[in-house]
């Protein structure tokens, strides 16, 4: 993998070098001497699909950065029943910052790429950069703005609309070294047709029919079940009522 070589590339660790979550995501904030204290303490692991990242009402000891795969976040009922609420791409932050239990649980959709830290190293950086802080906060506010855009897709757009949209999200999101202008995309499914109807307000054969209705209208292509073809983007746009 070639390194971009560049003016921000000076002192930089080799863990942070080709890190997305440096150019797009929080530690963009941090300059050479912070992103060498936070490597020390940092470590990127693997996790299956499946695994669970951070358990409701879990005490949190360590944040992350999201660097390939899709995180999936759910709420738990009294009764066990689960309610897809987000999801989450790279380089997202995976964590709720000050809070010492976890009101989400978060699990691996996918394989997931992690780069995780200690919580309290990451808080003290907060106090200690302004701009850390503030990128915080933006995503803080620009996952506010999602839910509520997801509120109102959810309350107003119909079926079809509704897949339709959430093709697009996954397109656009699910591989960070994708040009996310891209005329086309391809890419698995994350989630089943069960956690997709949750996720939009349908049942799993609403998914099925509308996922099936796009094939066959030649917006979308499917292969062994899962694997999904958009040959133009804009075509599947004109489909999400927007």
């Amino acid at each position: 993998m070639s390194i971009r070589q560049d003016v921000h590339s000076s002192g930089i660790p080799v863990l942070c070098q080709s890190c997305e979550a440096r150019h797009r995501g929080v530690c963009g904030a941090l300059d050479a001497d912070q992103l060498v204290g936070l490597a020390k303490t940092s470590s990127k692991h693997q996790v299956e699909a499946g695994v669970e990242l951070v358990g409701d009402a879990e005490t949190v000891g360590s944040y992350s950065n999201v660097l390939s795969g899709v995180v999936k976040l759910t709420k738990s009922l009294s009764d066990g029943r689960q309610q897809v609420v987000g999801l989450q791409f790279a380089p997202d932050f995976l964590g709720r910052p000050f809070k010492a239990e976890s009101e989400i649980n978060a699990e691996a959709a996918t394989p997931v790429a992690l780069c995780s830290f200690p919580k309290t190293v990451i808080e003290r950086m907060m106090k200690e950069s302004p701009g850390l802080e503030h990128r915080l906060l933006k995503q803080a506010l620009n996952e506010l703005d999602e839910a509520r855009d997801w509120i109102v897709m959810l309350g107003r757009k119909s079926a079809s609309e509704k897949v339709a949209s959430f093709l697009v999200l996954i397109a656009r999101n699910i591989d960070p070294a994708a040009n996310a202008s891209a005329p086309s995309a391809s890419f698995d499914l994350p989630l089943t047709r069960s956690d997709i109807g949750d996720f939009l307000g349908l049942t799993t054969e609403t998914v099925s029919r509308q996922l099936t209705r796009l094939r066959a209208e030649g917006v979308i292509r499917i292969e062994n079940n899962r694997h999904v073809i958009i040959d133009d983007m804009k075509r599947l746009e004109q489909r999400c009522g927007d």
